[in-house]
């Protein structure tokens, strides 16, 4: 992937981005997944201090962790991207959006596989954490503040602590749109109290039907 290709597609999916220039020189996000290549590379040498090196003096400069091991695929786009931290068995999907404050983190301190695989397209909101040796599919959006445990099937929105599934294959929303995001919490939620209220009558009214049976069988 060419940086040229990764300019271009923050500029597509960032209104905010005036020109190509703006976006080399003042955008955090770029320079960090820039600095992590150059990590990875050295990481999968088995040049592991030289890696950490580069991947510690991108934090400093950027405000951005991504351990040199992740891997990352193409064009990740990191909005503003300050505390965001990327772990070291992590994987990343292309096109990927993550918001600031964003944790691709782990649960323990076990070895081998223990940070989350995310799909393409996936779109991660602010202080979201996606924790463990999980799978979010293709196409997931996880809402601002989840903290994510579980494995998430492909196209589904999550919101919540813990996450859960709100609408599954929902309709395609934009990436930046995350007022839909918390548009399709509500409706769940919504949804639920209806249910809820549903139910309550529905015992209400087998318990005066009970009442009634039992003042037949007395009279």
């Amino acid at each position: 992937m060419s940086l040229r290709e990764h300019i271009s597609a923050i500029k597509r999916e960032d209104p905010a981005a005036k020109s190509s220039l703006e976006i080399l020189l003042c955008y955090p996000g770029l320079h960090a997944v820039l600095f992590h290549r150059s990590a990875h590379w050295f990481y999968r040498r088995e040049l592991f201090v030289t890696a950490r090196l580069i991947s510690q003096f991108a934090r400093f400069l950027t405000g951005i962790e991504i351990h040199p091991g992740a891997k990352i695929g193409a064009r990740l786009f990191i909005d503003h991207g300050l505390g965001v931290v990327i772990g070291e068995t992590a994987e990343v999907g292309d096109d990927v959006l993550l918001y600031q404050g964003v944790t691709l983190g782990g649960t323990g301190n076990q070895r081998g596989k223990r940070h989350p695989t995310l799909g393409n397209r996936v779109v991660v909101g602010t202080g979201a954490a996606v924790l463990g040796d999980i799978r979010l599919g293709d196409e997931v959006k996880v809402g601002a503040g989840s903290v994510v445990v579980h494995s998430v099937p492909q196209g589904a929105t999550v919101v919540g602590i813990p996450g859960r599934v709100v609408r599954g294959r929902a309709k395609a929303l934009g990436t930046l749109e995350h007022g839909q995001v918390a548009a399709c919490a509500e409706s769940e939620s919504a949804d639920m109290e209806q249910m809820a209220d549903r139910i309550r009558e529905l015992e209400a009214l087998m318990s005066l039907l009970l009442d009634e049976r039992v003042g037949q069988a007395r009279g």
